[in-house]
């Protein structure tokens, strides 16, 4: 038999005890529990260096809080010195760090932003905490089918929610192809967290003259803040400079 392997993800020792120990019961599934982001991400690098990768994580919403309580029969294993991890941020990087492992966000009331924001992030489905096991066990098996699981009165909202975005996205793209290239430079800079003596001197300019580039961003971006440049940039997809790397070459002469 061909065993699903769930992790679940809760700082809510009691609701995490009382699903994993349900899930448990099913014959295909073998489950394990985690009490934070940093414990689940320990179980997920456990798992890959033992050769038994987990294939469905199931996240609270609402991640965030230290467990408390007493031993657990399936054990939940508690944060430590690495701090907390948000739930849609443990979806984001675990998206990002093992593709193949499918997750399903638990929630305890519907929201369709957060639902988006979810999806957005590479959760595979969106499920009400109180449902049913049978309607659990199935959104389980359904993403493993690659099947994206969203709760029937979310769908609409969800979906404008998602239409927002992309729309605002591609304004954010707009503003962004607007720029010269040596200003979409010192925009990556920017993103990066560089100042303007910084910038300058990884772009071998002055910073008279990044000030002015840093304005000229600014205006056309539509923007009065180096922090608002920075989140259109980012809604564009507009990563920071790589500041391992080497700087750029001189591309001109200091003003």
């Amino acid at each position: 038999m061909v065993r699903i392997r769930v992790l679940v993800v809760d700082d809510h020792r009691i609701f995490a005890e009382s699903l994993a120990a349900a899930l448990a019961a099913e014959p295909d599934v073998e489950v394990a529990a985690a009490g934070s982001g940093p414990a689940a991400l320990r179980c997920l690098e456990r798992a890959v260096a033992e050769g038994r990768r987990y294939d469905v994580l199931l996240v609270d919403a609402d991640l965030g809080g230290r467990p408390t309580g007493g031993r657990s029969p399936v054990p939940v294993r508690d944060a430590e010195e690495e701090g907390l991890v948000d739930g849609l941020s443990l979806v984001a990087g675990v998206r990002a760090a093992q593709p193949a492992v499918r997750t399903v966000v638990l929630a305890g009331k519907d929201d369709p932003r957060r639902a988006a924001l979810a999806l957005g992030a590479g959760a595979c489905g969106w499920v009400a905490k109180d449902c049913s096991l049978s309607r659990l066990l199935a959104v389980i098996r359904g993403v493993l089918r690659d099947e994206t699981h969203l709760p029937p009165a979310l769908l609409t909202g969800v979906l404008k929610e998602l239409t927002a975005a992309r729309r605002h996205r591609s304004e954010s793209e707009r503003l962004v192809e607007s720029l010269t290239p040596r200003e979409r430079e010192v925009l990556r800079c920017m993103v990066a967290g560089l100042g303007r003596k910084a910038v300058a001197e990884r772009l071998y300019l002055s910073p008279h003259t990044v000030r002015t580039h840093m304005q000229n961003v600014l205006g056309k971006l539509g923007v009065h803040s180096t922090l608002a440049a920075v989140a259109l940039a980012r809604r564009a997809g507009v990563g920071p400079v790589d500041l391992a790397g080497n700087v750029v070459e001189r591309g001109g002469q200091l003003a």
